[in-house]
This record gives structure tokens, C-alpha cells and sequence, in this order.
């Protein structure tokens, strides 16, 4: 093909965009300079998985739903808009998230219904990871429609395979929640979990939740944190929970951020001063007993003897605060 005819091409693309009647039409890709046709995607609900930072990590199988597809739902159609212009796809598109589903499901649905092909994306990654995908693909299966997975790029399996960390038994837990009182008690109960975590976080609130999780899960428990995984400024600091907290306090990393945590068995054991601060923590949100239960998970001690340090601590606690009152 000459470079005229790459130019005319891209062109025709470009004017599809401006025409809803040529976008309507137009079922192709770009790719290597060379336009591919391609078939009416198959009527249904298409779970298209898209890159989470370089694009060239798109699937020919995800261009080629993307370009047959009759509608496009999105998260950001501002996002999901680069993604086609880099690949001269010309489909319409329709925002989905999770401030619209309730109200943009019926007519998703209602398209379905009327034989649509309908692909599903979110911003970066798989769909369905920590978006409200899955009440659509819950919903449509409901009403008989066929539901495909495209399978491809994801943060949480990107970040498993550089955190040098067990990976037989893993745990996605989304985000944490924001506000610390529930955040330190959801981290108490991933404390129980005999697997790797892999946790989503934000750069400003990175520091204050690994201090969380250190405290909860143990100083010491191995972690990779994983930081605009496939992008330019890709970077992965291994060290653990502590160490992580103190370097994020000092110089918050910004961007996407997943944290990998080393599961009890695979980090370091824990000394007597660390057991003690962790009790100490513990015993100021709940009771003896829950206290005792979270740090023998977390360090995989025996229960009685965290009980018999939780106890000598509850009665150090009560002699200060009466000889305090004398």
C-alpha cells in the first residue's frame, strides 16, 4: 500500500468521527499503517479487557470487537476515545460507571434486546475490577443475552508477576476504605487471610494506609509496591510494610499505584517489641480477645502465648492508670 493510500484511509477514519452515519458504517482498525476490515461483532454482551497504561498492549481480538462492536459503554469517554483514535476505530460510544449505571443499564439492556453488540470497557484494564460492571453482566444474563469475555490486560496480574511474591493463593481486596477507623477494620480482617493481598490505593493516601497495614498485618510482613505499571515511569519498591510507609511519608508517589503484600508464612518472623506494638494498637479499637485473634493471624504466633503478653499488657495498662490516679 502506498503512503497516499495510508493517508486516504486515515482520513476516511478520521471523517468517520465527524459523521455519526460513517461511524455507524465503518468496521475497522488501524494498525501498522494498514486498515483491517472487520465483521459485525456477534449480537451480545462483549467484556473487552484494555490496556492499563501502554497501549500497545491492546489484543488484536480486543481491536477487532472494539471496530465490529454496534456500541461501545465506557467509563470515560474521553479515555476510551484515545484508545480508538490510536487505533482509527469509528464506533459510537456511551458512558457506564458507577454514577450513571442505574440509569444507562435499562437502555444497554434495552439495545440487547434488540440484537445489539455491545462491547464493555473500563478506563485500563479488565472490566469488572473495581467497577460496577457486573450488575450489567448479571442483569443482561438474566435476560438471555450471551456474555463473552475478551480477556487481556489487568493491574492486579501485572503487579503479581514483577512483586517477587507468592502467587499460588491471592486475594484482590479492590481499595481500602478511606476513612481510617474502617480501613484498620477491614486490614483486621485481611489479617486472617492465609494468601497474598493485592490492594489498590491512591498517592495521597498511600503513606497513612501502609502505616495501617503495618500496624495491622505486622512491621515486618513483605510487600512490592507497584507504581504506573506498563507506563513511562513504571517503578517497583520491594521492602517491607514499614520501611514502605516511612519512604511514602517522606515523598508520596503519585499515580496508579497497586500494592503486593507477602501473605504471614512468606515474611520475616516477627520479634517480641513489634508483637507488643501490635497488641498495643489492637487493644485500642476492640476487646482482649478480638486483639489476641488479629495478631496471632497476623504473626502466626500461638494464641495463648499472644494471650499471655496481651494480658500482662491490659494489667501494665491499669497499674499506670492507678498509680496515674493516686
Amino acid at each position: 500500500m502506498t503512503p497516499q493510500g495510508s493517508g486516504a484511509r486515515v482520513a476516511a477514519m478520521s471523517s468517520a468521527f465527524r459523521n455519526p452515519q460513517h461511524a455507524a458504517d465503518a468496521r475497522s482498525y488501524l494498525l501498522g499503517g494498514q486498515s483491517i476490515a472487520v465483521a459485525k461483532l456477534e449480537r451480545g454482551l462483549h467484556i473487552v479487557a484494555t490496556p492499563i497504561g501502554n497501549l500497545g498492549d491492546i489484543a488484536l481480538r480486543a481491536l477487532a470487537a472494539l471496530a465490529g462492536a454496534d456500541l461501545i459503554a465506557c467509563e470515560d469517554t474521553r479515555v476510551t476515545r484515545k484508545l480508538l483514535d490510536r487505533y482509527g476505530i469509528a464506533r459510537p460510544l456511551t458512558p457506564y460507571h458507577e454514577h450513571n449505571a442505574a440509569k444507562a443499564r435499562p437502555m444497554l439492556l434495552r439495545r440487547l434486546a434488540q440484537g445489539a453488540a455491545i462491547a464493555l470497557v473500563s478506563d485500563a484494564g479488565t472490566p469488572l475490577i473495581s467497577d460496577p460492571g457486573y450488575k450489567l453482566v448479571r442483569a443482561a444474563q438474566d435476560a438471555g443475552h450471551r456474555v463473552t469475555a475478551l480477556p487481556g490486560a489487568s493491574a492486579v496480574m501485572a503487579a503479581l508477576t514483577v512483586a517477587g511474591l507468592p502467587t499460588d493463593q491471592f486475594l484482590f481486596a479492590g481499595f481500602l476504605p478511606p476513612k481510617e477507623t474502617a480501613r484498620r477494620a477491614r486490614i483486621a480482617e485481611l489479617a486472617r487471610i492465609p494468601a497474598t493481598l493485592v490492594v489498590f490505593e491512591t498517592g495521597p493516601r498511600l503513606a497513612a494506609t501502609l502505616a495501617d497495614l503495618a500496624a495491622g498485618l505486622g512491621q515486618r510482613r513483605e510487600a512490592a509496591l507497584c507504581r504506573e505499571l506498563t507506563k513511562l515511569h513504571e517503578e517497583i519498591r520491594r521492602g517491607d510494610l514499614a520501611t514502605l510507609a516511612d519512604t511514602c511519608a517522606d515523598e508520596p508517589p503519585r499515580g496508579e499505584i497497586v500494592l503486593v503484600i507477602a501473605p504471614p508464612q512468606a515474611s520475616q518472623p516477627i520479634g517480641a517489641a513489634e508483637t507488643e506494638t501490635m497488641l498495643r494498637q489492637a487493644l485500642k479499637r476492640v476487646s482482649l480477645k478480638d486483639a489476641v485473634g488479629e495478631v496471632a493471624d497476623a504473626t502466626g504466633l500461638p494464641r495463648r502465648e499472644v494471650y499471655q503478653r496481651a494480658l500482662a499488657l491490659t494489667n501494665e495498662t491499669k497499674e499506670e492508670n492507678h498509680g496515674a490516679a493516686r
